[in-house]
């Protein structure tokens, strides 16, 4: 079994991703800002499979059934992604695993506004979660991906691929870490890297945007986290004789 890092854990595709990766066995440390909604994820990973998750695990005649086997651990760091100054002090802290065999960057705001209108802060905020703290982690913790030949995810977006009016910030970090995940896979040829691009995910974020968009919330329109989450998996347990460098996900 491995042991993973997870920013963004507290939900979304992050939340869903630790939850099937936790019913593999595989050891987790879970990033996010608030400390009672980690306990509150690490609490329900360690009581047992889950059945959004179920489906995952089949049978040799590929009827569902529930995941065999124990549960891994579950490690949480409480961070603060809009500050990437205090990264390295706080993991230091935690005292993280010598060796990980994968960082999966799932966190991320979005704030949105026209550019005549977009304030420095405005920018700032959304390039410090959505891009230096996904540098500054990913630089952090390259000894223990050395370690273990091990395999970065960024969760970027469709935004990461183009950019459409009231989206420019937003837009803007997440082509920046399109370009973060293309240099780090030639800088270190020895980790896989991957960038997955979802459309439009039920998640609060999207509830977010809606709002912002003065457009009403119906989740039955959008992807499912677990959807993604999938994908992610997937992508992570290729064999090594290959990578996923880039794939796209449209509800």
């Amino acid at each position: 079994m491995g042991t993973y890092l997870i920013t963004g854990a507290t939900g979304g595709i992050g939340a869903a991703l630790a939850e099937m990766l936790a019913d593999r066995g595989h050891d987790l440390v879970l990033l996010g800002r608030s400390p009672e909604r980690l306990a509150e994820v690490a609490a329900a990973l360690s009581g047992g499979a889950h059945a959004r998750t179920q489906v995952l695990v089949r049978n040799g005649a590929g009827a569902p059934q529930a995941p065999s086997g124990p549960r891994g651990t579950v490690q949480t760091v409480a961070v603060d992604l809009a500050k990437p100054r205090r990264l390295e002090a706080a993991l230091a802290a935690a005292d993280l695993p010598g060796r990980l065999d994968g960082v999966v960057h799932s966190a991320g705001v979005v704030d949105l506004g026209p550019v005549a209108e977009a304030g420095a802060d405005h920018w700032i905020d959304q390039l410090m979660v959505n891009l230096v703290s996904a540098a500054e982690l990913t630089r952090l913790l390259l000894p223990a991906l050395r370690a273990a030949a091990g395999h970065v995810v960024f969760v970027n977006s469709g935004a990461g691929l183009r950019a459409n009016p009231g989206w420019s910030a937003y837009a803007a970090s997440k082509h920046g870490l399109r370009a973060l995940a293309d240099s780090l896979r030639a800088e270190e040829p020895a980790l896989r890297v991957t960038s997955v691009y979802p459309g439009r995910t039920a998640t609060e974020m999207q509830r977010r945007v809606r709002a912002q968009e003065g457009r009403p919330y119906d989740p039955s329109e959008f992807a499912d986290p677990a959807t993604v989450a999938r994908v992610i998996l997937g992508a992570l347990q290729t064999p090594r004789d290959a990578t996923v460098t880039d794939v796209s996900v449209r509800p």
